[in-house]
């Protein structure tokens, strides 16, 4: 029955998209026709131009192609900012403030790039019309700027950062189910969600210590921009919240006024000229000569095994195995590229997948070539996986890595169904592990000895390829492992990245390590290349009936809060023979 739906649901959606395709494709080629005969007023070469950055807006690690959807993206905003930088008609930056927190990682790599702007002789003035949030890191993102302006009207709330963890094991007990799950070790502790009331001591041990090291690196680095000792600001933010005189006089903004006056003082500062969307800038071509070519390879989001077949309709990411690992192969195989720099933002996913990416690292390397991990937000468990095995691993300081471990598990529904005269029973043929993975039998001994020992392998295997690609004792990584995770600070100090820093250091890295000069030009070149949001489209229309399943899949009720809630349920009573996913909880 749920098939049926499902097949009806595609067909309706392909009746609807094969009646506005040609309409999409008309306004496509008028929107590309009337762009390459046209110029829009604020992309003149001539005048003076102020950027202007609007941090309020969701944001990406990396850039999306989508027909519907236009996120911005941290990457996009760094490269932008950098080209702007040898841009004589960029005189500075105006930046609306986030409000209400951001990601740490987005908030350092947007400080960093902050102040490479002002080094090249540029200003940027900030507005914010509340720092509203207690969380530090949207300060943190515009502490590096010349002038921070705050509406009068508006408070300052920044304080610190918090954290929320759900546990389910009250539930699950209230409704008969029981989860079982196995864990390499006790920081592992995605499965406390499940089967605990609250926190374990190692599962509050790890939370306590990687919000805190976050909160401590944010407080030094906004110490240096507001010119304060760490143990001053520490001791003004813990005062919070502020009205915005009392920011004025802490010296934590510098200005008091409406939106409106801050881009006219911009404007004033840069002797005239406009204000340009960061979305509407293009920066001058500059002609790179004799740049050493080196792969660019970027992945988002959970682990899958797959192709992962592009989305036109949605900003969704995802990494891919089969993607990732064929375009480290490829660029493996191109013999013009002579360094391999990957951008990884992922929590992990599965050992399966992350195992095949680490494989395609290691065929690289054996090519010699040159292997860069540049880590975001996130890479974590299987995400550590795919970078253990690089020539150099550079991370934040609030970068979330490590989680070197394994976890798997079911949750078992039977007496839950009991409560409601609901009945599954199971028939099968084959040996005893045919059945391991119903939802409605609990492991047999045999059964979950069978499913401990197969992530007990994983688990060795994986430590072993952290240990041999860190160069480190095995009993070291044994001891730094166990599931927990670390900020890019405790990472760089327990061996398990390189160095500190943003892109730009990833940059820096790999030309040392190709024994280039720092003035030598380097071209990203990204693979696979790049489809556009049309070529996506025409790709996916190339087997309707597969895309009649993919439209299905985006329907709205699958989106819904509720439905979301309840499919995260349901999947951990599938069969995941190993899960090597952080469920890192959002800090606030």
């Amino acid at each position: 029955m749920k098939q049926f739906f499902i097949t009806i649901a595609g067909v309706m959606v392909g009746f609807f998209l094969i009646s506005i395709i040609p309409l999409i494709i008309l306004v496509a080629v008028i929107t590309s026709t009337a762009s390459s005969v046209s110029q829009k007023p604020n992309q003149s070469h001539s005048a003076s131009k102020v950027l202007r950055l609007d941090l309020r807006q969701a944001m990406t690690d990396q850039p999306q192609n989508s027909i519907f959807q236009d996120t911005a993206s941290l990457l996009g905003i760094v490269d932008k900012l950098a080209k702007a930088e040898g841009d004589d008609n960029v005189k500075g930056l105006f930046i609306r403030a986030n409000s209400w927190g951001m990601g740490p990682v987005k908030a350092e790599q947007i400080r960093l790039a902050i102040k490479d702007f002002r080094d090249s002789g540029k200003f940027v003035i900030v507005h914010s019309q509340g720092f509203d949030d207690t969380s530090i890191t949207s300060y943190l993102s515009v502490s590096a700027a010349d002038e921070i302006w705050l509406q009068d009207t508006a408070a300052f709330a920044a304080t610190g950062l918090s954290t929320e963890t759900a546990f389910f094991g009250g539930v699950f007990e209230k409704i008969n189910a029981k989860p079982e799950f196995e864990q390499f070790y006790e920081y592992k502790n995605s499965a406390n969600t499940f089967t605990k009331k609250t926190f374990t001591a190692a599962h509050r041990e790890s939370t306590l210590s990687w919000i805190t090291d976050v909160f401590n690196s944010a407080i030094k680095q906004i110490a240096v921009d507001r010119n304060m000792s760490a143990t001053q600001l520490r001791a003004i933010t813990d005062q919070a919240p502020f009205t915005s005189k009392q920011a004025i006089e802490a010296g934590l903004v510098d200005k008091l006024g409406h939106v409106v006056e801050a881009r006219e003082a911009a404007l004033a500062k840069a002797g005239g000229g406009e204000i340009v969307q960061m979305s509407d800038y293009s920066p001058p071509f500059t002609a790179m000569k004799d740049a050493t070519i080196v792969a660019f390879i970027s992945g988002e989001g959970a682990i899958s095994t797959g192709e992962g077949a592009g989305n036109p309709f949605s900003s969704d990411s995802g990494i891919y195995s089969d993607q990732m690992s064929e375009a480290i192969i490829a660029a493996t195989k191109n013999d013009k590229v002579k360094a391999i720099l990957i951008r990884i933002d992922s929590p992990g996913g599965s050992a399966i997948a992350s195992d095949q990416i680490w494989n395609a690292i290691e065929r690289a390397k054996a090519k010699d070539k040159k292997i860069i991990i540049s880590m975001g937000q996130l890479a974590a468990s299987g995400g550590y996986y795919i970078a253990a095995g690089a020539d150099a691993i550079i991370a934040y300081p609030t970068t979330i890595t490590g989680s070197i471990g394994v976890l798997g598990g079911k949750i078992v529904l039977d007496e839950t169904y009991d409560m409601i005269g609901y009945n599954v029973e199971q028939l099968k043929v084959g040996g005893e592990f045919a059945g391991a993975y119903s939802s409605s039998k609990s492991f047999s001994d045999e059964q979950r000895a069978s499913f401990r020992a197969g992530m007990a392998n994983i688990y060795e295997d994986f430590t072993g390829k952290v240990a041999a690609g860190r160069n480190m004792p095995l009993e070291e990584v044994l001891e730094i492992s166990k599931g927990r995770v670390w900020t890019g600070v405790q990472a760089k100090e327990n061996g398990l990245v390189d160095e500190l820093g943003g892109f730009k250091t990833a940059i820096a890295k790999t030309k040392e390590l190709l024994e280039l000069d720092e003035s030598d030009n380097i071209k990203l070149r990204r693979f696979p290349a790049e489809k556009s949001p049309m070529e996506q489209l025409f790709a996916m229309f190339g087997i309707s009936t597969e895309a009649a399943k993919t439209m299905a899949k985006l329907q709205f009720l699958i989106d819904t809060e509720q439905v979301q809630a309840l499919l995260k349920v349901q999947q951990m009573t599938e069969q995941r023979p190993a899960d090597m996913q952080a469920e890192i909880p959002v800090v606030k």
